[in-house]
C-alpha cells in the first residue's frame, strides 16, 4: 500500500544525532521512499494528517520472553534464585502448548500499544510463539531456549531439533526470523555450546544468549572453569558467529574488550536487572569502548512491563545516578540503544531510522498530552517524559499494526480473556 503521512513532525538522523523537522513521509512497497518530495509516480492509497503529531522511529525490544507475560506478578521481591528456580521454573512447567499462543499476543498487544515494532524473542514452546509472532505484524526474531548438560544430552538435542523445525516452518514468513539460544553458560556445557555453534552456522542464524546477568553465575564459571562466563564462551567459540547477549551486568574491563573486538552485541534490560538485585550493566563503559549496546526489557515475569519508553527512561537515568555524572548516556544515545543498535541486535538491515530506503516501521504519537508539552526538545521528552499512552498508531513494513489506538492484527479483548483464563488454571 502506498501510504503518505502528511505534514509531520519527524525525528530523524542527522550524522551522529537526531533533528526534528516537518516532513512528508512517503512510503511505498513496505519502506520510505522519501522525505519531502513527491516520488516519481507515486499516488497516496492513504493519508494520514501528521498535524499535531510526532513521527519516531518503532522501537526495538531486542530481549523478551513474550509467553512470560502470563507470570506477571506472580514471582516479585525474591532473589534472582528464589525467582528463577523456586517458582518461575515450577510455573512454566504447569503451561500447556496454547498457554504459550495467548500469552505471546498478551504481549505484543502489550508492545504494539508502547510503540515497539520488534523484538528478539527467547521462548520455549515449539511452534505456538511462532504462530503468534507470525500473526502481530511486527517483526519478531525468535529463538528457541536451549539447555544441554553435554554435546550427546538427550534433553538438549530434543530442543535443538524443535529450534530447526520451526525456522524451516517459518522460513517463509516475512517478519519473522531466527536465531538458536543457548540459555546462558551456567545451563550449557561447553561441549553443549559448540554443538549449538555449529548448529548456528549450518543454518546460517545468529546467537541469543543470556551472558553474565549476575554474580552467582560469575563466581560460579571462575569456580568450575576458571574463566568468567564471557571468556568461557569465547573459548568455546560462541562469538564466531554473530551474537546477541543479554544482560552483561558483572563484567571485566578483559570481558568488555572481548565482546567489542568479537562485535558481540549487548543488551541492557535496566528494569529487570534492578527488580531482581543483579545491579547495573556497565552501559557507558561498554558505550566508549565501542561496543554496540541494546535495549530490552526482559520478560512481564522480572519487570513487570514490556514498555520500552519506560526502559528508555531508566536507561537514560540510572547510569547518571550510579556514576554521578549528568553527561551519562545521553537522550540521543538512549533513542539510539532503543532503535538502530536494537535492529543491529535483531540482525535487521535498514531498520530503525526514519531515512530513504529504509523499512517503514514507525510509530506516531500525538503531542497533545502534558507530558509532552512544551515542545522544547522532542528527543528529551522522548527518553525522559515520553510515555505509551501518546502512542497513536504503529507501522510496520508500511502496514498499519495499529491505527487511532485500535490494534488492527490481534483481538485485543479475545487474548485478555484468554490470558485471564490462563491465570485461573495456574491457580
Amino acid at each position: 500500500m502506498n501510504l503518505l503521512i502528511k505534514g509531520i513532525t519527524a525525528v530523524l538522523p542527522d550524522g551522529t544525532g537526531y533533528v526534528v523537522r516537518d516532513a512528508d513521509v512517503y512510503i511505498g512497497g513496505g519502506v520510505i521512499l522519501s522525505l519531502g518530495d513527491v516520488p516519481e509516480g507515486f499516488r497516496a492509497e492513504k493519508v494520514i494528517d501528521g498535524s499535531g503529531r510526532l513521527l519516531v522511529q518503532g522501537l526495538v525490544n531486542a530481549h523478551t520472553h513474550a509467553y512470560m507475560s502470563l507470570l506477571r506478578g506472580r514471582a516479585d521481591d525474591l532473589s534472582f534464585d528464589d525467582w528463577l528456580f523456586r517458582n518461575i521454573i515450577p510455573m512454566e512447567d504447569k503451561l500447556e502448548p496454547d498457554d504459550f499462543y495467548w500469552g505471546t499476543l498478551l504481549s505484543v498487544c502489550e508492545m504494539i500499544r508502547s510503540g515497539t515494532t520488534s523484538y528478539l524473542d527467547m521462548h520455549m514452546m515449539p511452534e505456538k510463539c511462532a504462530l503468534a509472532a507470525g500473526e502481530s505484524g511486527l517483526r519478531a526474531v525468535l529463538s528457541r531456549g536451549l539447555v544441554g548438560e553435554s554435546r550427546g544430552d538427550e534433553g538438549g538435542l530434543r530442543r535443538l531439533r524443535e529450534a530447526k523445525a520451526d525456522i524451516a516452518q517459518f522460513k517463509d514468513y516475512d517478519r519473522l526470523g531466527f536465531m538458536l539460544a543457548p540459555h546462558a553458560p551456567y545451563s550449557c556445557s561447553p561441549d553443549f555450546i559448540e554443538a549449538v555453534t555449529e548448529a548456528a552456522a549450518e543454518l546460517n542464524v545468529g546467537i541469543n544468549i543470556h551472558l553474565s546477568e549476575s554474580a552467582r553465575e560469575v563466581r560460579g564459571s571462575i569456580v568450575r572453569y576458571g574463566l568468567t562466563p564471557v571468556a568461557l564462551m569465547e573459548k568455546a567459540g560462541l562469538f564466531d558467529l554473530p551474537c546477541t547477549a543479554a544482560h552483561c551486568v558483572r563484567l571485566t574491563d578483559s570481558d568488555m574488550n572481548i565482546l567489542r573486538n568479537r562485535n558481540v552485541r549487548v543488551v541492557t534490560c535496566p528494569a529487570s536487572n534492578m527488580k531482581l538485585g543483579n545491579g547495573f550493566a556497565p552501559v557507558p563503559e561498554l558505550l566508549k569502548k565501542g561496543v554496540t549496546v541494546a535495549l530490552g526489557t526482559d520478560g512481564a515475569a522480572s519487570n513487570n512491563s514490556l514498555n520500552m519508553f519506560r526502559e528508555l527512561s531508566l536507561l537514560t537515568l540510572i547510569h547518571k545516578g550510579s556514576h554521578r555524572d549528568p553527561t551519562c548516556v545521553t537522550a540521543c544515545e538512549g533513542l539510539k540503544t532503543a532503535s538502530v543498535n536494537g535492529a543491529k541486535a535483531l540482525g535487521l538491515e535498514k531498520t530503525g531510522e526514519i531515512r530513504a530506503g529504509f523499512n517503514a516501521d514507525l510509530v506516531i504519537l500525538r503531542l497533545d498530552s502534558p507530558a509532552m508539552n512544551p515542545r522544547a526538545d522532542m528527543i528529551s521528552a522522548l527518553c525522559y517524559s515520553g510515555c505509551s499512552s501518546s502512542v497513536e498508531t504503529v507501522i510496520v513494513g508500511g502496514d498499519i499494526v495499529m491505527e487511532n489506538g485500535e490494534i488492527k492484527t490481534v483481538d485485543e479483548e479475545r487474548v485478555i480473556f484468554e490470558a485471564n483464563r490462563i491465570a485461573l488454571r495456574l491457580g
